[in-house]
């Protein structure tokens, strides 16, 4: 029986391996009939360092505008990965359309020579590689950049150096190229409100490339290269983790080393303060830098980065250079999880909730977009293109704005209130229009060795650590360290569209501590489904330039970094916030004692008090669609 069983799932394997080798063979044969194909072409840099690159472009002697993707992960097209077949389809979708398609590795990754850093630091690297795109003789000199997360990041920074021959971006997912943007200063989603977020702890560990692994030898020529990708593609195999419980290791620098992960660069960029210059020196885009590109952004509610990514949109409206630049800024902002655009269905669900038909033609968008601004052509579906595409959830339908927020947004203020007992969603905590006129503060104790658990919410990367989307979250919420604060029934319906602003007051008996929100929406039948959450670390509650301590017995106004999201509350329905001081593996621990929390092992129990009455006016700020 067992023989029988093995001699099953090796056929079932064997099945599975020749199906994706013979899918991989198809697509390379369609591929091979209407493309050039010139693989691991070591495109030179200004300091001489060469980053493979693949192209893929139309037979005959045309010349062809150039959709570029440039990326920290492996497309090598010889293997059974489904990255490998998805290169592979890009390519010829790409090619069949009349568009030259290149790829290319950042420097130090892979088969491109050089140290690798996050976002491929030179900068300069982006723009040598447009240079040399635009100069060749099947170039028509009009390059567009598109990607989603990490192939996308980089576009914004190399935009500002604002290369002619960079026609038109198409950013998807790209919080982690952010830098500061506004009340933003997550430095590449590095932090929220000054609080580190753990996914790049668990990202670098499967992606860093430890400076000890074998390389292959510089000045190796394209003959050689092409041999060995079929049998070799400098790609590590990282052991598998239970990143929840390696998340969970004291002192954070040394997670990815307890976990007998690469060495690399994760260890000096954990101890960076929000306002080291190292942060500035890099691929992120910060507010000062000028920009001038016709793009075209999408965003995700329930990504790692909604709030800063549609801020960098209404920047570059508001900023670009040109009237040309600031006319030309169109998004869309989906109901998915990062980079999940495409897999959106009839029946839409993020986390355990459904979210209704979300489906929208992201190809033919984005081929018209290439089309108008690389082509020259006048795509009807781009002309007609609103500047803003949401989808609200509750009333599960795509809308439309020339502007984000909505114009008919009105910023509304409910008020937290109680009788001083918000502890869990069975105590007396509620928001309320009217303005408290007693401060009946609400406590709990914050432990950082018992913290509140990240159940669902707007992540990224974070392995088994965290699922990203919406859960019910009425069980976390008889926690005594969740005050929850709750609407009356809602007698009509009511539409929240934009950025949702917080002003939480505290006092505390520690040094330091964090304060988190979550915007719920509770149902009728008492389930409470999460829709964004923010953080902010009370030391940087003065600016990020600077921190500030607590003293015991001081009430402090603490401001939130805004959440953002487009949900329909409907009759019968609440809207809720829980606030607390963590939502850990989220969100890295606050210790609570005014340490550097990267190398602190031991922390101490803050006693802290929300403040909502009198003088102290705690508030959430609403922008509210009647």
């Amino acid at each position: 029986m067992k023989n029988n069983l093995k001699i099953s799932v090796f056929l079932l394997l064997s099945l599975f391996c020749f199906s994706a080798w013979a899918q991989e063979k198809s697509i390379l044969e369609k591929l091979d009939e209407v493309a050039i194909i010139d693989q691991k072409v070591m495109m030179p840099m200004r300091d001489g360092v060469r980053l493979a690159t693949d192209i893929y472009r139309p037979k005959g002697d045309g010349k062809y505008p150039i959709v570029f993707s440039r990326t920290p992960y492996n497309f090598n097209t010889w293997g059974n990965g489904e990255m490998n077949t998805r290169t592979m389809q890009t390519a010829l979708s790409w090619v069949e359309k009349g568009y030259a398609y290149v790829v290319q590795n950042e420097r130090g990754r892979y088969f491109s020579e050089g140290e690798w850093d996050i976002l491929g630091v030179p900068l300069t690297d982006g723009y040598d590689a447009i240079d040399w795109m635009a100069k060749q003789a099947w170039s028509n000199g009009k390059v567009g950049t598109l990607g989603c997360s990490s192939t996308a990041e980089w576009q914004m920074a190399v935009a500002s150096l604002d290369h002619p021959a960079l026609a038109a971006l198409v950013p998807q997912g790209y919080g982690a190229g952010v830098g500061k943007i506004g009340d933003f200063w997550e430095q590449g989603n590095w932090y929220r409100g000054g609080a580190g977020q753990m996914l790049f702890t668990n990202w670098l560990y499967s992606v860093q490339h430890d400076p000890m692994a074998p390389k292959l030898a510089k000045g190796i020529g394209q003959e050689d290269l092409l041999r060995l990708q079929r049998f070799y593609d400098m790609s590590p195999e990282y052991p598998r983790i239970d990143s929840k419980a390696a998340l969970s290791h004291l002192p954070i620098q040394d997670i990815i080393k307890a976990a007998n992960g690469p060495k690399g660069i994760y260890e000096e960029m954990i101890t960076r303060k929000p306002n080291d210059p190292k942060w500035f020196n890099g691929g992120l885009y910060h507010d000062e830098q000028p920009f001038d590109k016709p793009s075209f952004w999408f965003v995700s509610w329930f990504d790692v980065s909604a709030g800063p990514n549609i801020a960098l949109y209404n920047h570059v409206r508001e900023n670009a250079v040109s009237e040309m630049a600031r006319n030309n800024q169109y998004l869309v902002i989906a109901p998915v999880l990062h980079c999940s655009y495409t897999r959106a269905t009839e029946d839409t669900k993020v986390g355990d909730l459904s979210v209704g038909d979300a489906r929208l033609n992201y190809d033919e968008m984005i081929t018209a977009w290439f089309d108008k601004w690389l082509k020259g052509e006048s795509p009807e579906l781009v002309s007609e293109m609103p500047k803003v595409q949401y989808y609200t959830m509750g009333s599960n339908e795509w809308q439309s704005s020339d502007v984000w927020p909505p114009a008919e947004a009105v910023m509304t203020t409910m008020y937290l209130d109680s009788d001083g007992n918000a502890n869990t969603r069975l105590g007396t905590g509620k928001l309320t229009s009217k303005k408290p006129k007693k401060d009946n503060p609400d406590t709990f104790k914050y432990d950082p060795m018992t913290p509140v658990e990240s159940y669902g919410g707007n992540v990224c990367c974070t392995g088994n650590a965290v699922t990203g989307g919406s859960f019910d979250q009425s069980e976390m919420e008889m926690r005594n360290d969740i005050l929850v604060y709750t609407s009356d029934v809602l007698e009509e319906g009511v539409e929240i569209s934009g950025f949702i602003e917080s002003y939480l007051y505290l006092s505390s008996d520690a040094k330091d501590t964090d304060v988190t929100i979550k915007l719920i929406d509770v149902h009728p039948d008492g389930k409470a489904y999460n829709l964004d959450e923010t953080i902010q670390r009370v030391r940087y509650r003065e600016g990020y330039d600077k921190e500030v301590w607590m003293e015991d017995g001081m009430v402090y106004e603490v401001k939130m970094t805004p959440m953002s999201t487009s949900n329909y509350f409907a009759k019968g329905h609440q809207i809720r916030i829980e606030v607390s001081s963590s939502n850990f593996p989220r969100f890295d621990r606050n210790m609570n004692t005014g340490g550097n929390t990267y190398d602190e092992t031991e922390g101490v129990i803050a006693t802290n008090s929300i403040h909502h009455g009198g003088k102290h006016l705690s508030r959430i700020v609403l922008p509210m669609i009647k």
